[in-house]
């Protein structure tokens, strides 16, 4: 019987608002650099790829926060020399990180709460497994989950990252589980599905654009409207 559920953050709780190509124009803006929003849209897949790539080469450095807001950094200051800005852009990238620190940088799906509150009706202890920065608890504050959660655990806090079987442990032991008395909640197969499996937790995949993260593992679900059937409550 389950007596915990945990959740990844981005992509599966919130998004970033209004978009991360609005943000970033709007800080390249103040600093007097215009550029419309569908040239800065046109190169997000290299800002993407360039974060793909370090990602696969070596995950650790969601362990460490310095390590993580320079992999950051480099995504943006990429996206600045690929707009004609070359001498500010480390400095416009590091503004760029910073305003994803702010609390009205994201939104929650909207389907988040209203599950949350059923979750937390049937007795279910709640907490969140990210490879985030050491600014999570205060987002999960700032976006009103704070009052549903019994754990939050960033991987820059601790120096373990998903899908280090360690951190799902961990996790576990804070609520006082058995990993077989506990699931895991994420849109990564890698990180979410894999590394949950590992240690014995039921793991649910979210998918919630569509984009196919399900070729292999378990069908996904579009919305926390489907949570409990997917968790066989």
């Amino acid at each position: 019987m389950l007596k915990a559920i945990f959740f990844d953050v981005g992509n599966t709780l919130l998004y970033p608002y209004p978009s991360v190509s609005e943000v970033c124009r709007q800080v390249l803006a103040d600093a007097g650099h215009t550029h419309d929003l569908e040239a800065i849209d046109s190169l997000m897949p290299l800002v993407d790829a360039y974060y793909e790539d370090r990602y696969r080469a070596d995950d650790t450095f969601w362990t460490d926060e310095e390590e993580t807001s320079g992999v950051w950094v480099g995504m943006y200051s990429l996206l600045c020399r690929k707009l004609g800005i070359e001498e500010s852009a480390a400095v416009l990238a590091r503004r760029v990180y910073d305003e994803f620190g702010r609390i009205d940088r994201w939104r929650l799906y909207d389907d988040v709460t209203p599950a949350f509150a059923r979750l937390r009706e049937r007795g279910l202890r709640l907490g969140i497994i990210s490879n985030w920065d050491r600014r999570l608890v205060r987002l999960m504050d700032g976006l009103g989950l704070a009052p549903y959660l019994d754990s939050v655990i960033s991987s820059a806090d601790i120096g373990l990252r998903k899908p280090d079987p360690r951190i799902f442990e961990l996790a576990c032991r804070e609520l006082e589980v058995d990993p077989g008395e506990a699931a895991h909640v994420g849109d990564h197969h890698y990180a979410d599905v894999l590394g949950a499996r590992a240690v014995g937790m039921h793991a649910v995949l979210v998918d919630r654009h569509g984009v196919g993260a399900a070729l292999v593992g378990p069908q996904p679900i579009r919305s926390f409207d489907d949570i409990e059937s997917a968790l066989g409550l």
